[in-house]
């Protein structure tokens, strides 16, 4: 692994990136040794510094468990970062768009648990059983680290590009409805530009959950109850200009909705 000081540089570097919204070097271009494991190091780093700061945590999300996402990337594994409590938005907000860099959104389904969930051997059957209800839900992403031949490492340092998460829509138990088949249109500015079926996430949403509480066992923690889990995006990101009106119908499951000013 990279020293201990290296490591806390580059936390140091990533907090900085993302309180004046500039982009850093690739990692990978600077410490070519560096692991996935070195990433979540940082990443941990990061985590720690935000909640002595006064932060609240209130989920993670989970990225890149579709083919749309990793054929888009060009990564082929799943990846998980952390979301705090000033970076949740309301159904219908009107978001700073200067707040964020290299601003893209995704399609998702949120699952909000009742009890907590732990690895190693979590299964989509756990996930079902342990979650309260499930509800679409936006993801915005936001790189700090240039996005031209950046690997897993980079990603996964850089809280897995997480910005914020806009929550809406018609909340339903896991039993209301199959969640697999849960599909998804993508407006911006009043023009489709992408579809997709939550199978497309491992086959069922609720896989990506199950992995993520058997990652996070690796790292000696658990899922809690009451924490919001974003599981996986299901279309490819689309990319947001200022003023753009960002609009996303879920069918039987409502919509939900926001804009970047």
């Amino acid at each position: 692994m990279l020293p201990a000081e290296t490591i806390a540089a580059i936390a140091e570097e990533l907090a900085h990136a993302e309180r004046d919204r500039t982009l850093l070097p690739r990692i990978t271009a600077r410490y070519p040794d560096a692991t996935v494991e070195d990433a979540y190091a940082v990443q941990g780093v990061w985590r720690e510094k935000s909640l002595a700061a006064g932060r609240r945590l209130v989920g993670r999300k989970i990225g890149l468990t579709s083919r749309a996402m990793q054929q888009a990337t060009g990564i082929t594994e799943p990846d998980y970062g952390v979301m705090f409590d000033d970076t949740v938005w309301e159904n219908g907000a009107v978001i700073p768009y200067d707040a964020f860099t290299n601003v893209r959104v995704e399609v998702e389904l949120a699952f909000v648990l009742a009890q907590p969930l732990e690895g190693p051997h979590c299964t989509v059957f756990h996930v079902l059983r342990a979650t309260e209800f499930v509800t679409p839900a936006l993801e915005i992403l936001n790189s700090h680290i240039e996005l031209e031949g950046r690997t897993i490492v980079d990603t996964i340092a850089d809280n897995a590009a997480y910005g914020g998460m806009v929550l809406g829509g018609r909340p339903m138990a896991p039993d209301q409805v199959d969640l697999r088949w849960v599909g998804a249109l993508l407006y911006r500015n009043e023009t489709i530009e992408e579809t997709g079926v939550a199978a497309g996430v491992l086959n069922h949403p609720a896989t990506g959950v199950a992995w993520l509480a058997n990652k996070l066992h690796q790292h000696g923690a658990r899922l809690e109850a009451g924490e919001v889990i974003l599981a996986g995006s299901f279309t490819r990101p689309v990319w947001v200009s200022r003023g753009d009106s960002i609009v996303c119908d879920y069918g039987s499951m409502g919509t939900v909705s926001c804009r970047f000013l």
